[in-house]
C-alpha cells in the first residue's frame, strides 16, 4: 500500500474515532463529574424504604441544621422560613479588626454575588462570630460597603450563645473566643459552607483557597441541577 493511501486510512480512522471518544467522555466521565454531592454530619437509618432495581433499600436521615432566629443588616429577624427552597452559600465573619481572611472571604462572596445575583434559587449569607459588637446598626454600613443587599446576601447576627451553638453544633465548625493580653481574639475555621434547601450540609470550602472556591462554584451548579431534577420528579408524581 502506498504511503499516501496509508495516511488517508489513518485520517479516516481518526475521524471516525473522535465522535466515539467524545461520547465516552461526556457520558461516562460526565457522570462522575456531576454525581450528587455528599452529605456531611451524622447520619441515621430511617424506618422507610425506597426501591432501586427492584430492591428495597432503607432511607437515610441526614443531619439538618436546626432553626434559628438571627437578625440581618436591616434589623429584620430571619429564620429558615425566609430561606425556604433556597440553596445557601454561607461564611463566617466579623467586622472589627484588619483581618485578611475575612477580607478575602468577602471578596469571594462578592464574586459569587456577581455570578448568582439574578438566580432566585441561591442565597448568600454571612454569620458574625462577634455578635456582641456586630449588631444590626454596625452591620448596615458594613453591608453597604460590601454591596451586600438584604434578601440576596444577608449579614446575620444574634444572641452569642445561640450563634456559637449553631456554628459549633449545627455547622460543625470550630469557632470560639480567646483572650490575648486582655484583648478578645477570634479563633475559627474560615470556611464556606454549601447548604441545600433541606438545610443539609453538602460541602465545606477553605475561604482563602482559590482552588477550593472554584470547586464551590462548580458544586453550586451541581446542587442547582440536583434540586431541579428533584423538583421535576416531584411534579411528575
Amino acid at each position: 500500500m502506498k504511503l499516501a493511501s496509508i495516511k488517508k486510512v489513518l485520517i479516516l480512522v481518526a475521524i471516525l474515532a473522535v465522535p466515539g471518544f467524545l461520547y465516552y467522555e461526556l457520558v461516562h466521565q460526565g457522570k462522575n463529574r456531576y454525581k450528587p454531592l455528599p452529605f456531611f454530619g451524622p447520619k441515621a437509618v430511617a424506618s422507610t424504604f425506597h426501591t432501586f432495581h427492584g430492591k428495597k433499600i432503607p432511607d437515610t436521615i441526614y443531619h439538618q441544621l436546626p432553626d434559628f432566629k438571627f437578625v440581618n443588616q436591616l434589623g429584620d429577624t430571619l429564620t429558615w422560613r425566609n430561606f425556604r427552597g433556597r440553596i445557601i452559600v454561607l461564611n463566617l465573619f466579623y467586622t472589627k479588626g484588619n483581618n485578611y481572611a475575612v477580607q478575602f472571604a468577602n471578596k469571594a462572596m462578592g464574586a459569587f454575588l456577581q455570578s448568582y445575583g439574578t438566580n432566585n434559587m441561591i442565597r448568600l449569607a454571612g454569620l458574625s462570630i462577634d455578635p456582641v459588637t456586630d449588631h444590626a446598626s454596625e452591620l448596615k454600613p458594613y453591608a453597604d460597603q460590601l454591596g451586600a443587599k438584604a434578601g440576596k446576601w444577608d449579614l446575620l447576627t444574634g444572641d452569642s450563645t445561640a450563634v456559637y451553638s449553631w456554628i459549633n453544633k449545627g455547622l460543625f465548625i470550630d469557632a470560639h473566643q480567646e483572650s490575648d493580653q486582655g484583648e478578645r481574639k477570634f479563633v475559627y475555621s474560615n470556611m464556606f459552607v454549601l447548604l441545600d434547601p433541606q438545610h443539609r450540609i453538602r460541602g465545606y470550602y477553605d475561604a482563602t483557597n482559590q482552588e477550593a472556591l472554584s470547586k464551590l462554584n462548580d458544586e453550586v451548579k451541581v446542587l442547582v441541577a440536583e434540586e431541579l431534577r428533584a423538583r421535576r420528579a416531584k411534579e411528575a408524581e
